[in-house]
């Protein structure tokens, strides 16, 4: 008899949980068709997880719902009773860095200006304020914010730390959310990296965004849900929008909003070759875990 049982939700993605463990036991389950088995310790979630399938997590005694995504914000009230689900933390914070710096330095180096020139085989030389010597807020503080944040050093910005509430590490003081009023003002870039919870959905509002200067740029990387989508596109025409996330999402080919940010990627933060082998290494953690009776890591809800 194995000691542990784990389903997979396609054959396509096995691979994913080798090299498998003795005594553990794979199985494939879609989540949308009749389980396997009456209990599977730890049922692993395809890449986007949707409620229906959290709900159908609770047709099966389990010991953990493993998610791909460090994201979690639609499923919490759709977890079985005596559930526990972890998340993706430490498969994807490195590349959603990589991204929200990509889409701040394009931004503020104007790449996009440079493409739809080189589309017309124009040479135009042109000054860009550059991001050396800026005022970067940073409006988030998890693990992917302080990957960003690792990454902004070598770059020379003042970057100042905006998180739920106010407190000191040994990099200093990180603002308590309530303080966006007076930051945002003298704030030349701004990285929405929150997740979207009911405090956050529409942070990024009228008030937000008239709060910024003329010029000022917002990327955000959290959730589409994050930023009244209204209030981008009406203050689009004086500050650089770019996004890696909207709402709606994906975005209809006819949004104005396409027309109206500077840059628009879709939702890729996560999506590079470094994302595979983190996640298999973050699962063979969890089975150890679990086959050592230890409770397994980044757990972010109980149902």
């Amino acid at each position: 008899m194995p000691q542990l049982v784990v389903s997979i939700y396609s054959s396509d993605d096995a691979h994913l949980l080798e090299p498998i463990p003795d005594g553990v036991e794979v199985v494939e389950w879609d989540l949308s068709s009749p389980p396997p088995r009456d209990h599977i310790d730890m049922v692993v979630f395809p890449p986007f997880a949707r409620p229906p399938l959290m709900e159908a997590a609770g047709n099966v005694s389990s010991r953990l719902l493993q998610l791909q995504s460090i994201g979690y914000d639609s499923l919490e009230p759709h977890v079985p009773s005596g559930s526990v689900v972890a998340n993706g933390a430490s498969v994807h914070e490195s590349a959603t860095a990589e991204l929200a710096l990509a889409l701040l330095l394009a931004v503020t180096r104007e790449v996009p200006r440079m493409v739809r020139n080189q589309d017309l085989s124009r040479w135009q030389q042109f000054h860009t304020h550059g991001l050396a010597d800026s005022r970067v807020l940073m409006v988030g503080y998890g693990g992917v914010g302080k990957a960003i944040a690792d990454r902004l050093t070598p770059f020379e910005v003042a970057l100042t730390r905006v998180a739920t509430s106010r407190r000191e590490d040994e990099l200093g003081v990180v603002h308590a959310v309530e303080e966006l009023g007076e930051l945002l003002p003298e704030a030349d870039a701004v990285i929405v990296i929150v997740p979207l919870t009911p405090k956050t959905e529409g942070l990024v509002d009228d008030e937000f965004l008239a709060a910024m200067p003329d010029g000022a740029v917002l990327v955000n990387v959290a959730r589409g849900k994050v930023a009244d989508t209204s209030a981008l596109l009406r203050h689009a025409d004086r500050l650089r929008i770019a996004l890696d996330v909207t709402d709606p999402e994906p975005l209809p080919a006819d949004h104005p909003l396409w027309q109206k940010a500077t840059l628009i990627a879709p939702h890729v933060g996560g999506a590079t070759d470094a994302q595979t082998p983190r996640l298999k290494e973050l699962l063979q953690r969890q089975m150890a875990h679990l086959l050592a009776d230890e409770e397994p890591e980044n757990i972010v809800l109980r149902g």
